[in-house]
This record gives structure tokens, sequence and C-alpha cells, in this order.
């Protein structure tokens, strides 16, 4: 009897040990990965926005889930590599952001059971990343950064109301780009704009490419591109060079005074869209059952420089006096 005791005794704490290590093996938090195309503000914006999502939906950064974020500085020769690393750690899903990073990530992950969420893609249709905007694709769905291209057409026309010809620079070997390109082309007629496209492949033909220009536009619309805002100090240069103002589809070069204006998706709020997207994955939702989701008018805000619009001889309409959006 008092073996049979001693050996209870001994089971009990051994399966006592069991459930406790079951317990914490459970407490575990689980890891997302994050790969980026690069430091930029508004990418880095959907992060915040993004970790913040998933936080607000039950998966608390240190305590249920760790993220490891890696970039490759624009250069997508290395995105392979990126991803390869990633998985190597095996994260219950990735969160990929660009188009470039995230038609890569497709290929590379296919099969492997990990689920990928993108943001900051203009076109997931055009890119080729699900089938169509009413549904996600196997282990793939996202955050798309698409503009209200109509909006921001009728911003332009108000804040520069003598522009006729609208230049949009662009990378042609970019799905993103092309796509958006093909949208302005199509709503600009209505916005009594006509286009010219400006091709650019390369940042070193920049200065090259924007200032042939010159006598052919009125304004240049520079799209959220992944060639163009990284080098948009070096387009703002060249356009000033030849005295045609720039509308961005970035507000942090107006705030710091490179270019005249904006008429900007809120990328922070591309983020939450993804980390919510995201966090119902990771409860258990089939990514091809979620649509890709796409910002609504009210995630865009305009901004105006008085320096960057001052320096481009542009007298601010008074109808912006009041919008709250002017900064010095």
């Amino acid at each position: 009897m008092k073996l049979f005791k001693s050996g209870a005794l001994s089971g009990l704490l051994i399966a006592g040990t069991m459930i406790a290590a079951m317990n914490s093996a459970s407490a575990e938090p689980i890891r997302v990965g994050i790969a980026n195309f690069g430091e930029h503000p508004q990418l880095n914006a959907s992060i915040v926005g993004f970790k913040e999502a998933m936080a607000a939906n039950g998966f608390a950064e240190g305590t249920d889930v760790v993220y490891s974020e890696s970039h490759t500085n624009f250069d997508a020769s290395l995105v392979p590599q990126m991803i390869a690393k990633l998985q190597a750690e095996n994260p219950k899903l990735i969160y990929t952001i660009t188009t470039p990073v995230s038609q890569i990530a497709k290929k590379a992950l296919a099969g492997s059971g990990i689920p990928i969420v993108f943001s900051a893609v203009t076109d997931p249709v055009a890119a080729k990343l699900v089938p169509s905007w009413d549904k996600g694709d196997d282990g793939m769905t996202g955050a798309s950064d698409l503009q209200d291209i109509a909006a921001v057409l009728e911003f332009t026309h108000k804040f520069l109301p003598d522009a006729k010809r609208l230049a949009v620079p662009y990378n042609p070997g970019e799905a993103n780009d092309v796509a958006l390109l093909e949208k302005v082309q199509e709503l600009a007629p209505a916005a009594g704009f006509t286009v010219v496209p400006v091709g650019i492949d390369n940042v070193n033909d920049i200065q090259q490419r924007i200032t042939a220009v010159a006598g052919k536009a009125d304004v240049i619309y520079t799209p959220a591109s992944n060639l163009i805002q990284p080098a948009i100090a070096a387009v703002s240069a060249a356009a000033r060079q030849i005295g045609i103002p720039i509308v961005n589809s970035d507000s942090s070069a107006v705030a710091n005074g490179t270019v005249p204006a904006s008429f900007s998706v809120d990328y922070e709020q591309v983020g939450l869209n993804a980390g919510k997207i995201a966090a119902e994955i990771l409860n258990g939702k089939d990514p091809a059952t979620i649509p890709p989701s796409a910002p609504s008018y009210e995630n865009h805000a305009p901004m105006i420089s008085k320096k960057a619009s001052a320096a481009f001889g542009i007298e601010i309409p008074a109808e912006f006096n009041d919008c709250g959006c002017i900064v010095e």
C-alpha cells in the first residue's frame, strides 16, 4: 500500500510536470516574419499599423507574438535571400511589404503552408497576387495602398487650376506602376488633364527623363512607386530646374519641403487593414476567403508646403486657407 501511494504520488508529480510544460509551451509567443523592401516613412508606417492592429486583435508584441523584421534596402536581387531567412525561422505568417517583395514571396513560399499577408501593393490583381478584388488566393491576401485617383486629380486641379498636362513618372518594369498609370490615363480626361507618361527604369535616368518633359507638362504627379519615391529628392530637383511643380503620393516629402503638395494614402491605415487580416488568418480563417482591402476616401489627406510652393512659384489658392493642411 505504501508502494502504491509512492507510485501514485510519483505519477501525479510527473503528470503535473508534463501539464506545466505543456502550458508553458502553449504560452510561447508565435513568430511572424516581416519582409520589407526598404526603410521609407510610408513603408515603416505600414509596419506600425500592422503591429497596432495585431495587438488590438489579441496578438500583443512580446507576449503573444514576436516579429522578425528584415529589408533589402530596395535591392530586389536580395529579396529571395530575405524570404528564405525568414522562412527558416518557421513563422506562422509572413507580412510582405511592396509588390516586388510580395511577388517573390508568393513564388518562394508556394506549398510551404506559411500564409502571406501583403501591404503597400497598388493593384494585387494586376500583380497576380490574388485572382480578383473579391477574394484572396491560396495562402495569400492583404491590404492594397491603391489611391483614389479621381480624388488625386480633383485635388491637383484645385491646387493648380491652370494645369492641363499631367506628367506621370513610372517604372515600366513594375506591375504596380503600370497599373497606376493606366488608372490615371482612364480618369484624367474627366478631370481636364491629358497624361504624359514618363518611363524611368533606373534612378540614374531621373534627371534626363524629368527635364525632358519641359514644355510638355504643367504638373508632375509622382505615384507610390518603389523606384520614384526613394528618389523623390532627385525628381523634385529635376522638376524645379524646368519649373514644373509636383503633386506627390507621399506626404513626408511635403512635410520636409521637398515637393509642393500631396494627396496621399495614410500608410499606417494600410498597415492596420493588413494587421486585421493577419489576425483573422492566425485565428484560423482561410486567406482565400478574405478579399484584399483598399483604402477608403477617408484614408486620404492633402498636404501643402509653403516653402516648396514658393520655390516652384506657386501661389496657394485661397480655398485651402482653412484646410488645416498647409505646413511651413
